[in-house]
This record gives C-alpha cells, sequence and structure tokens, in this order.
C-alpha cells in the first residue's frame, strides 16, 4: 500500500522529472506527489521472491534471455512505478538496461497484493502497466 504523504517536506516540489533523475528507494511518484511505497510483509517478500526466482528460471531453461528484476523503476503512461516482480527482453536491456528508470512500462509486471491494498488503486496500476508508453 502506498503512503499518500510525502516522504519529506523537502521533497514536496518533487517532480516526475526530478524523480526519473534520481529515483530515491521504496518510492513512486503518483499522481504529482513523490509517496512512499511501504507496508513490505515477510509474505509479501517471500511471494515476491518466489516469483522473480520462477521468472528467472523459465527465463533460463527457455532460453528466452532477458533480464528479471525486483522493485525497480518505471515510467508509466502517466506515474513512475515500482512493480514488484519484472522481466525485460534483450533488445530492452540492450537499449536501457544501465539506465536509472525504464522510460516504459516493462513487458511483464507483477504487483503482489496485499489485503490493505485498495482494489481502484490496483486496478488503476494495472491500466497504467497494460499502456505503453516511450519518451
Amino acid at each position: 500500500m502506498l503512503n499518500v504523504a510525502f516522504v519529506s517536506e523537502s521533497f514536496k516540489n518533487f517532480s516526475l522529472s526530478d524523480w526519473m533523475q534520481n529515483p530515491l528507494d521504496d518510492t513512486e511518484w503518483v499522481n504529482g506527489e513523490l509517496v512512499e511505497k511501504n507496508c513490505i510483509t515477510l509474505k509479501h517478500s517471500q511471494v515476491q521472491s518466489k516469483l522473480a526466482r520462477q521468472w528467472g528460471n523459465y527465463k533460463d531453461s527457455s532460453g528466452l534471455g532477458g533480464e528479471v528484476y525486483t522493485d525497480v523503476p518505471c515510467l508509466t503512461n502517466i506515474q513512475g512505478r515500482r512493480p514488484d516482480v519484472t522481466y525485460l527482453t534483450p533488445d530492452l536491456v540492450s537499449q536501457y538496461g544501465n539506465q536509472k528508470v525504464l522510460p516504459q512500462s516493462f513487458p511483464l509486471s507483477a504487483e503482489i497484493v496485499s489485503p490493505t491494498d485498495y482494489a481502484e488503486e490496483v486496478i488503476a496500476k494495472t491500466a497504467e502497466y497494460l499502456h505503453k508508453f516511450h519518451i
């Protein structure tokens, strides 16, 4: 669940461009505000780890290539997000692998939903990830 309060008063005027240049750990840029991505529980971390491992195993055994990541920043059509688990194709790794923030949604993203997440927020994130946006 995202803490809709500002991470710090000193980041009150932190823009999306600022976030893309310096994506602070455990933050997303949502609806014009820098917000903290928190409430990571042991169960959440366990599910995230298992999913990343399964995706990585499949990527390796299939010869698909690319990379699997956890909690890395990307730009959706309107927000700066950090999906829980993501996959990036070999071509996109070559193109964007050294950037701080992927300037589009990942081709494959997973969000681990907790009991405290609001359905509206999860649906909004899903719509963002599905809308391909390139800078």
